[in-house]
């Protein structure tokens, strides 16, 4: 015949099992923690290596190989101009690094083809739907004043025209197939290029 236990036995075995609970949901934290910053640590990394490669290439590489070659137009001279220049070339970049990490938050890069798994609408996304397409063609703009080139300048309308034809023909259909519903109400919200004006009534 088994012996009934005891209440310190009792007591004891449920402070055991309690103290068990509390060591494993402490671990799985952190695991779930170390996870989480490696997943956002290789997205960091692959959106450092994409901007190498594609930004790098678009508002750096082709506005430095085409300004050398071209000449230089006085019209670029104005201090105007070059501040105007600067400003551009510095909020462009500001503004494509902002938007970046702000994929890398969300496990995503901006690479297209490894975007965040949810629909990103915080931020500068609550403005504008396409900002990190914006900060590249601000880039550009302020190469064509750096280097005083006429080319860089037709270069950056290039970019402006070659990423509007990408979004209207790839990105937007991808998105509205991928999030439905949650995409159609944020494209109605959201204008795709420069943000709305909002109406003060006075």
């Amino acid at each position: 015949m088994s012996e009934t236990p005891s209440v310190t036995e009792v007591t004891n075995y449920r402070r055991i099992r309690a103290a068990d609970t509390a060591v494993t949901d402490e671990y799985v934290f952190t695991l779930r923690t170390v996870l989480s910053d490696m997943a956002r640590s290789f997205a960091l990394l692959k959106t450092a290596v994409f901007t190498a490669i594609v930004p790098g290439t678009v508002a750096g590489l082709i506005p430095w190989l085409l300004g050398r070659n071209d000449l230089e137009y006085q019209s670029f001279n104005s201090p105007l101009v070059r501040r105007l220049g600067h400003l551009s070339l510095v909020s462009g970049a500001l503004l494509y690094c902002h938007t970046a990490f702000r994929f890398a938050d969300e496990d995503g890069t901006p690479s297209p083809r490894d975007e965040p798994a949810e629909l990103v609408t915080g931020g500068v996304y609550a403005d504008t739907r396409n900002p990190m397409y914006i900060g590249v063609v601000l880039v550009v703009l302020g190469q064509a004043v750096r280097f005083r080139s006429a080319l860089v300048l037709w270069w950056a309308v290039g970019c402006a025209l070659g990423f509007q034809r990408r979004i209207v023909s790839y990105e937007e259909p991808n998105l509205a197939a991928k999030h439905g519903e949650a995409y159609a109400e944020y494209a109605a919200r959201v204008p795709r290029w420069l943000p709305r004006v909002q109406r003060t009534d006075g």
